[in-house]
């Protein structure tokens, strides 16, 4: 059985090799891939594959320039760019060529801008075509009790196409385009847990973020593209519950939920029994609440660091 130790499975999820520590494995990946840009900003926004970008049939409104290795999207106008983007996805989406389209979900990502604006938006499943940050939000649910700390963990719903049957998180999911952190995670609490809304939005407290820059293996790509880029930062809330209340699957995302103490958590993150990027949250929550210390983690500063990985393209 294989025991994972909290350092890898931090490096589950934030496999992408930094400059700072890997200058020659960082500046190969970099100059391997095509920089995604949108007309009127010189920031890059994405890496893509060179196999995405030749796998693409691209209207005139895009530039490819391969000796460059840059995908650029014209367009003056957010509703412009965010009307050619739509158009080229459904042509893609019809042609069946990328099978990472085929969990589309009619939501949209923004991409963001130096200046915090929103560039352009796009159908969230073709965000990791694109290499663009994705944000998500998540919740951990937690009982005050006699023993200490308690925290209500979901089981995946078996019929999920990416980590089906695995432990997850009380409550979170991705947020959509226009969406507001902290409304975005009384709405995934109510309808993955059952929980009241008026509660989350009395008690839930904003505890950061999570980010780390993730390449799509076989378990995320869930036989779809492996290898793809996905950069990515998760709104982390905590939520003490009363210990009366008991969470319930509401819209078949989650099987079951169950309240764990500390050291079941940990063993079941050791067997690497949770959603990867959800391991990740864990790990925060346990550090912000001392339970895993630097007097027994010989790993915690870098632990700490890549938690809260700087990301190579601009941030909302």
């Amino acid at each position: 059985m294989v025991t994972y130790t909290n350092l890898q499975l931090v490096e589950q999820c934030d496999k992408f090799p930094y400059a700072q520590t890997r200058p020659d494995e960082y500046a190969a990946k970099v100059s391997g891939y095509y920089k995604f840009h949108v007309e009127g900003c010189a920031s890059v926004l994405g890496f893509m594959l060179p196999a995405t970008v030749q796998g693409f049939q691209w209207p005139d409104f895009w530039k490819v320039d391969h000796q460059r290795k840059t995908v650029l999207l014209c367009g003056k106008t957010l509703d412009e760019r965010d009307q050619r983007v739509a158009k080229t996805l459904a042509a893609e989406r019809q042609r069946r060529h990328f099978k990472i389209l085929s969990g589309w979900r009619d939501e949209l990502y923004p991409v963001y801008g130096p200046d915090r604006s929103v560039l352009v938006n796009m159908e969230r499943a073709a965000a990791a075509l694109f290499g663009i940050v994705a944000y998500g939000i998540h919740l951990t649910g937690y009982v005050v009790a006699e023993s200490g700390l308690k925290i209500w963990v979901s089981r995946r719903a078996s019929n999920k196409q990416t980590y089906p049957g695995m432990l997850d998180n009380t409550a979170g999911g991705g947020m959509a385009s226009g969406d507001k952190p902290f409304e975005s995670i009384v709405r995934e609490a109510a309808e993955e847990a059952s929980f009241p809304r008026d509660y989350v939005r009395k008690n839930a407290k904003c505890a950061g973020t999570v980010s780390y820059f993730d390449i799509r293996d076989e378990r995320a790509a869930a036989g779809t593209e492996v290898g793809l880029l996905q950069p990515e930062c998760i709104y982390v809330y905590d939520l003490e519950v009363t210990r009366d209340f008991v969470p319930r699957p509401n819209d078949l995302e989650a099987e079951d939920f169950r309240l764990w103490d500390i050291p079941e958590l940990q063993a079941a993150l050791r067997r690497g029994e949770f959603k990867t990027n959800c391991a990740l949250v864990l790990l925060d929550f346990f550090i912000r609440h001392g339970i895993i210390t630097p007097e027994e983690e010989e790993d915690y500063v870098e632990i700490v660091a890549r938690l809260h990985r700087k990301l190579e393209f601009p941030c909302a």
